[in-house]
């Protein structure tokens, strides 16, 4: 059997994979790079627009970014990170968008404002103190915050149609929010890099044996599950960005950085509305707070979403329990990803998750009824009959090992590299998919770190990424130079 030889591999045909090809390919357009995918088609697992909330996390609107702290103050450290870190995606897809690379932006972005809805005396305080806290930063310096009638009649007609008047309300805006079709985007990215010399797309291809030769180089084994046909690669570098799929690709390379790593998956519905005559009233993504105990992927929101270019109007998500990794997986994916060098983690934070596990499984049994009146906290007026159930995306929340050996359950996401800088795989979930480009930078400077120093490299990436190297959290004239490009360029602002 032929051994085909790459210089990167590419697990996984999502929007991680499709990223770092590529920024490689930009940065250095003689590498060989080879993606490999178990479906027959890219973009269909989380990355699919159905599959995840498209929000373009940027902390505008999700409040889990925010937490509440003891005294009641709001620390908003991760919400100026998630921030920052998507408005690197943002130029990354500016400037590939300026070099005809990725097709017209509403392709694959539109303009929606992203809005947070809540109720009550002491959320509406926490929600006023949020603002005050973050729009005094530079990054949400465009946040409105109302408790106004006539305002929120304006933002969020649907929600606040027939709501009761005694019920004390507040919102905040940012009107340049995005909703994001994660599945065109890396279809595009995609179509684009297959056009190229040196990148190869095995489909219907999954990885059955990954090993690391005494030279360093990788040795993977794919088998066509279509013809049959396996196919030895061999390659210097290895990006598992498989979503659920990378942690036990993680655990057969062997290297001594996934001991310890463990996963929690979670499965997610949405409800679905496409009837034209709601679906135009609603013009936004509005994100509420979670329900005690729930992990922060079932923060209920109610969004307009354009997916494959159809708009539609999607609410929830409601979580639940599953054993897969992938939506396309196997009933034992959990089981088998248990080993020796995680038991102990995987144990300890079964033990200490208990709550959770039951709010899981008590999302699973809820009925029709039950979910459509969780939505009319959101949109009063909301009828049965006009919201139908479908599957989104399965998530696995990372278990870590901690000092002791115990395990935390960790809500992120998180690269996990080879010391000698040959593998490197992406794990977790939010805000994964809108953190992609940063979450790249991280792997090409951890894996080619001398390339990354080059005078030639070092210039390529300010090219891609203008903020390169500088810090937009701290830069208030860099942060409105960069954003006024991307919002032009995007069709955004």
């Amino acid at each position: 059997m032929a051994v085909r030889q790459a210089d990167v591999v590419l697990v996984g045909g999502g929007v991680m994979s499709a990223t770092l090809g590529m920024m490689l390919r930009q940065l250095d357009p003689s590498l060989d790079i080879v993606m490999v995918e178990r479906l027959d088609h890219v973009a269909h697992e989380s990355t699919d627009g159905w599959n995840n909330a498209g929000t373009g996390h940027a902390g505008y609107c999700e409040l889990n970014y925010t937490p509440e702290t003891d005294d009641g103050d709001v620390t908003i450290d991760r919400a100026l990170q998630i921030n920052a870190q998507f408005e690197v995606s943002l130029q990354l897809w500016s400037y590939l968008v300026e070099q005809g690379i990725l097709p017209e932006p509403s392709t694959f972005i539109n303009r929606t404002p992203h809005q947070s809805f809540v109720w009550g005396e002491k959320d509406v305080a926490f929600l006023k103190r949020r603002y005050e806290r973050l729009s005094a930063h530079h990054l949400f310096r465009d946040m409105e915050y109302t408790e106004s009638p006539k305002d929120l009649e304006e933002w969020m007609p649907l929600i606040v149609n027939n709501r009761d008047p005694m019920q004390r309300v507040a919102a905040t805006r940012i009107k340049h929010g995005s909703d994001v079709d994660f599945g065109s985007l890396t279809r595009s990215m995609v179509s684009w890099l297959e056009t190229q010399p040196n990148f190869e797309l095995m489909l219907s291809s999954p990885v059955h044996y990954i090993d690391q030769r005494d030279n360093g180089r990788w040795k993977l084994r794919v088998k066509n599950q279509k013809t049959g046909e396996l196919t030895k690669l061999e390659t210097g570098f290895v990006f598992l960005g498989a979503g659920g799929g990378a942690l036990p690709l993680l655990q057969k390379s062997g290297i001594e950085e996934a001991r310890g790593y463990g996963g929690f998956p979670v499965s997610g519905q949405w409800l679905v509305c496409g009837k034209p005559d709601i679906v135009q009233q609603h013009d936004s993504k509005v994100y509420g707070k979670a329900p005690i105990g729930a992990p922060p992927m079932s923060v209920p929101h109610l969004d307009t979403r354009i997916i494959n270019g159809e708009p539609a109007l999607l609410f929830g998500p409601f979580a639940g329990f599953t054993t897969r990794f992938l939506k396309q997986g196997s009933i034992f994916d959990l089981i088998g990803s248990v080993k020796s060098t995680n038991l102990k983690p995987m144990l300890s934070v079964s033990k200490s998750n208990m709550d959770l596990t039951r709010y899981l499984i008590g999302e699973v049994f809820q009925s029709h009824s039950d979910r459509v009146a969780s939505l009319r906290n959101f949109f009063p007026d909301a009828m049965e009959e006009d919201w139908q159930l479908r599957m989104a995306g399965q998530r696995v929340q990372i278990i870590k090992q901690v000092d002791g050996g115990g395990g935390k359950l960790e809500f992120g996401t998180e690269i996990v590299a080879a010391k000698d800088g040959t593998l490197a795989a992406l794990l977790g979930a939010s805000p994964g998919a809108s953190t992609a480009a940063n979450a790249m930078i991280n792997v090409i400077e951890r894996c080619f770190p001398e390339k990354i120093k080059t005078p030639e490299w070092q210039e390529r990436m300010k090219e891609l990424v203008p903020s390169y190297g500088q810090s937009l959290v701290e830069d208030e004239a860099l942060l409105t130079e960069v954003r006024a490009r991307t919002l032009l360029t995007l069709k955004l602002g």
